[in-house]
């Protein structure tokens, strides 16, 4: 029996690589995803993530990160808030001293974070094949520390990510609001020149590990 304190989670992998998205992107992170995921996204780049996983205390998983000389954590998935006790592992790595990112779905609660955490909320659009599972209240728990991110696949995406930017005033609710391309879906210079023209507040992005690395490996 475990302590809540040191509760057990499953864990898909560990590993210290380059932050490949967000307004962090560029800067040496830790990355702890989570195993588990409820959506079945078109476009999921980490199918692996969705089941299995190895148990690891709370304790463990803080040991592990341990070993890098890297203050920056994001906890990622998978749907890391499948896991009861993923609120207690951003806590504890916030009492160890660790910026710590948390990047969840959106179809689930987010209040259960603890509020020193910051939350990378990815709002599902109707080409994820997932948008019918996103839970709206949590905007009303976004702060000026969370971002929100889209990740578009099409013209319809954009339009759908844009109505909801503007209809919800996300971009003043949050600090940041970026707008990914899915990958080998949209040409990244497509999404540029849409959000150029409709002088959009909003951060573009693509994720940087998959240009320095192949974009199937694992562990980056």
């Amino acid at each position: 029996m475990t302590t809540p304190g040191d509760s057990i989670l499953r864990v898909a992998e560990v590993f210290f690589s380059i932050q490949g998205e967000s307004t962090w992107a560029g800067r040496p992170c830790v990355f702890v995803r989570l195993a588990g995921c409820h959506l079945r996204c078109s476009y999921c780049d980490t199918p692996y993530a969705r089941e299995g996983g190895e148990a690891m205390s709370i304790s463990a998983i803080v040991e592990q990160c341990a070993q890098w000389p890297c203050r920056l954590v994001e906890i990622t998935g998978g749907e890391p808030l499948l896991q009861d006790a993923c609120p207690a592992l951003a806590q504890r790595l916030l009492d160890a001293g660790y910026t710590v990112l948390v990047e969840t779905s959106g179809a689930l609660p987010v209040q259960a974070l603890p509020r020193a955490a910051i939350r990378i909320m990815d709002l599902k659009c109707p080409g994820s094949g997932m948008a019918d599972r996103n839970d709206w209240a949590n905007v009303d728990a976004l702060t000026d520390r969370d971002e929100v991110k889209f990740v578009i696949g099409d013209r319809g995406d954009y339009e759908w990510s844009k109505d909801i930017v503007e209809r919800l005033g996300l971009t003043q609710c949050c600090h940041a609001v970026l707008f990914s391309v899915a990958g080998g879906a949209l040409a990244p210079r497509a999404l540029a020149e849409w959000i150029l023209a409709d002088e959009l507040d909003v951060r573009f992005q693509l994720q940087l590990h998959k240009y320095i690395w192949p974009p199937g490996q694992r562990g980056v």
